[in-house]
């Protein structure tokens, strides 16, 4: 590097250390939470400019010349060359979903430092590192599905555990984050027409880039932009006008509408529908979490909630019950190390990437935009009172229903917070209670408004900001659930594959529409049950959520460093095997107090059996409000535990066969057989990162001299994907 660019991340380096600094040995005072943004922004640079950069030139040897499954096998439906921009926006949106906005806000209780400290330093070292090699690796092998590539490269044994734990898992999944949309939009007109219309706007926007404009993408992007903010404007409008009745859903209509449209955009071509309204949905999501971070660096608000509370010793939190180790681990999932994530990068993604070089981009980029998410969520916990937070946060078993209630409750948990502060704090977002509205949702809209009333309207903006921030975080969660639903359909195709070969053709119309079906029937059902009965359907799952996003990402650090062994990458192994080993801690760790501690707020059976216990003896224990509700939460935890059980043991299978074959690989690296698609040499031309360097501008030069030469003309490559208008014209093909 030049002596100016050395001194520039000098600089980088130092105001990420001082955020450090500030955060770490501040005690007994507030500290303002811009300090938390330098940390981050700091680290990230760091981690991205020199780390990502090491894996993909060092450890994956990506090659620019190799010809991706897109390029190869474009087919226009599930294979497409996709411009890096529209394709990081769709990776970004598909795998940003409920985990980093409500996961950060309720590990708040044990304090802001640990969940910062694993948001930042996870994301760095496992969840960017899984998200890229898996990307990379499903590149190499046509865009296996995760369980697919566990069956091809571990074995039948280990990789059957992997299909049925994988795709087990997956439909839980998407059912919770289905959920959390159907409380966010039920009976909001204003968030169901604003989210509504983004449907039709990305239909424009795929036509658009395909036949009206081929390769304008700047172009599309300020009308699909300017489209959105009319959305949600409008959407305003609606609510207050004579069509918010038309608008206004149950939940019960919320679940028909959401799978009808999971199925819709499984099966159409991913140009048409999926891709660009993932990319649309970046800008609103992207643009809020700057435009909140410039708020938090204008408006300067204070961490009032302590870095380390007694919770994260004690183990007793109200929030959620378990020591530091291993539940903040495990509760802050997205943002830090998602397994959900590995699917979307084994799913979708890979089928679309233009070139390998691109994987450090979209993999290593996104889930680094991701984790910033989650810093500003944490950010939104901490600069709340406290009390507002454990009153908002606590289940009314806890605190009672009332005010006066909640107030005495929370002075138990060593804060205060008066009963006019708390009925004030609902007034102020125009709310009747903010009592136990737990999940999460609801306090980062309180915190997001509270950061942006203090830049741009003051007091009297704060419910507008909240009700915005509420319908921001339904937008958020389902951009995952259709390219969710749309992995969830290959996974299942190459699981049925192995069975029946036609399934493996992945845009074969039969395989398509008949998979697409069962997966959304499965996570559809769970969520229509769940939304009719309080204790049924994904509520009795609800638990497994977050032990089971974390052991699917010991599935893919597993196949990831399996991988790294067999393609003779074993000095490499470390990369993915160090996060491996602490996921597989964490994990498994929390999976055996799920099933055996004697805690019955923990242990799933020592819950079952308390509340038998209480149905022996005809008591009736909170939450139950009948004997009905009691025999169905004795089932729902004897479900859970048999569950948690069940997947532990089957990522224990998954990890000691991988084991086995890795040891095979280094004995005998002659007997090494990979799945890998053969090389063939790509013809497109696209630069790797953001912004071309010169060396590619170079390139790209040549290719549009060459198209021109052989009478193509301008725009020539645009047919086989989105590029970008001269004089940077990705996607040419030479």
């Amino acid at each position: 590097m030049s002596p100016a660019a050395v001194a520039g991340w000098a600089a980088v380096a130092v105001a990420g250390g001082l955020g450090w600094s500030m955060l770490a040995l501040a005690r007994g005072e507030e500290i303002s939470a811009a300090w938390m943004v330098a940390a981050a922004l700091g680290t990230y640079a760091i981690a991205y400019r020199f780390y990502s950069r090491f894996i993909a030139t060092r450890v994956l040897r990506v090659d620019k010349h190799r010809a991706t499954p897109a390029e190869r096998l474009d087919n226009g439906v599930d294979f497409h060359p996709t411009d890096r921009r529209v394709l990081f926006g769709h990776h970004f949106a598909a795998v940003a979903g409920a985990g980093p906005l409500v996961g950060p806000v309720l590990a708040a209780q044990m304090g802001y430092l640990p969940g910062t400290i694993w948001i930042i330093v996870g994301v760095i070292f496992a969840g960017a590192v899984q998200d890229m090699v898996t990307l990379f690796f499903s590149t190499r092998r046509n865009g296996r599905s995760l369980g697919q590539m566990a069956r091809d490269e571990i074995g039948p044994f280990g990789g059957a555990a992997a299909l049925v734990a994988v795709f087990a898992i997956m439909i839980i999944l998407l059912a919770v984050l289905a959920l959390v949309i159907v409380n966010a939009l039920a009976h909001s007109p204003w968030g169901v027409f604003s989210i509504g219309m983004t449907i039709p706007i990305a239909f424009f926007m795929g036509f658009y880039l395909r036949i009206l404009r081929p390769g304008r993408v700047t172009e599309v992007s300020v009308i699909g932009v300017l489209l959105l903010l009319l959305a949600i404007v409008a959407g305003g409008w609606v609510a207050e006008s004579s069509w918010a009745d038309t608008f206004t859903l149950s939940p019960g209509a919320l679940v028909l509408w959401m799978v009808a449209y999971g199925f819709v955009a499984s099966v159409l071509p991913v140009w048409m529908l999926l891709a660009p309204r993932d990319y649309l949905s970046t800008f609103m999501k992207v643009g809020t979490i700057v435009l909140l971070a410039i708020g938090v660096l204008v408006a300067m608000p204070t961490l009032k909630m302590p870095a380390v509370t007694d919770f994260a010793a004690r183990g007793d939190g109200p929030v959620f019950a378990g020591s530091l180790f291993p539940f903040v681990f495990v509760t802050i999932a997205c943002g830090a190390l998602s397994g959900f994530h590995s699917l979307v990068a084994s799913g979708t993604t890979p089928k679309m990437i233009q070139k390998e070089t691109q994987v450090r981009m979209v993999g290593y980029g996104a889930m680094l935009t991701e984790s910033f998410v989650a810093v500003m969520a944490m950010i939104a916990a901490c600069i709340i009172d406290p009390g507002l937070f454990f009153a908002i946060n606590s289940p009314s078993g806890m605190i009672g229903s009332t005010v006066e209630a909640a107030s005495a409750a929370v002075a138990d948990f060593g804060f205060t917070i008066s009963p006019q502060e708390l009925a004030a704090a609902a007034a102020a977002v125009e709310e009747e209670s903010l009592l136990s509205r737990t999940g999460g949702a609801p306090t980062f809209a309180l915190g997001m408004s509270e950061i942006f009333s203090a830049v741009v309207g003051g007091s009297a903006m704060k419910a507008f900001w909240y009700h915005f921030a509420i319908m921001f975080e339904a937008l958020f969660i389902l951009t995952t659930l259709d390219a969710g639903t749309r992995v969830g359909r290959f996974m299942l195709q190459d699981t049925l594959g192995n069975l029946y070969k036609p399934f493996r053709q992945v845009s074969w119309a039969p395989g398509v529409w008949f998979t697409s079906a069962v997966v959304v029937g499965a996570w559809g059902y769970f969520l229509w049950v769940g939304v009719h009965d309080p204790l049924g359907g994904i509520n009795q799952l609800f638990p497994l959520f977050g032990i089971a996003n974390q052991l699917l990402a010991a599935v893919a650090l597993a196949v990831c460093t399996t991988l790294l062994v067999k393609s003779g990458r074993l000095k490499w192994a470390w990369v993915t095997g160090v996060p491996l080993a602490w996921d597989v801690a964490v994990t498994l760790t929390a999976s055996w107090q799920k099933i055996f501690s004697g805690n019955p707020r923990v242990g799933f059976f020592t819950q079952r059996q308390v509340y038998q216990d209480g149905i022996n003896a005809g008591q009736l224990i909170p939450p139950a409000k009948d004997m009905g509700e009691m025999r169905t939460i004795v089932t729902n935890s004897t479900v859970d535990g048999v569950l948690a059980a069940l997947f532990a043991v089957l990522i224990i299978v998954v990890i000691l066969d991988a084991g086995r074959v890795c040891y095979r690989a280094i004995r005998h690296p002659e007997q090494v057989r990979l799945h890998e698609a053969p090389f063939e040499q790509s013809r497109i031309v696209a630069p790797a990162g953001l912004f071309a360097t010169a060396e590619e501008k170079a390139e790209l030069a040549a290719a549009e001299a060459a198209a021109r030469s052989a009478g193509s003309g301008p725009g020539s490559g645009a047919a086989e994907g989105p590029g970008d208008e001269r004089p940077e014209p990705v996607g040419r093909r030479t």
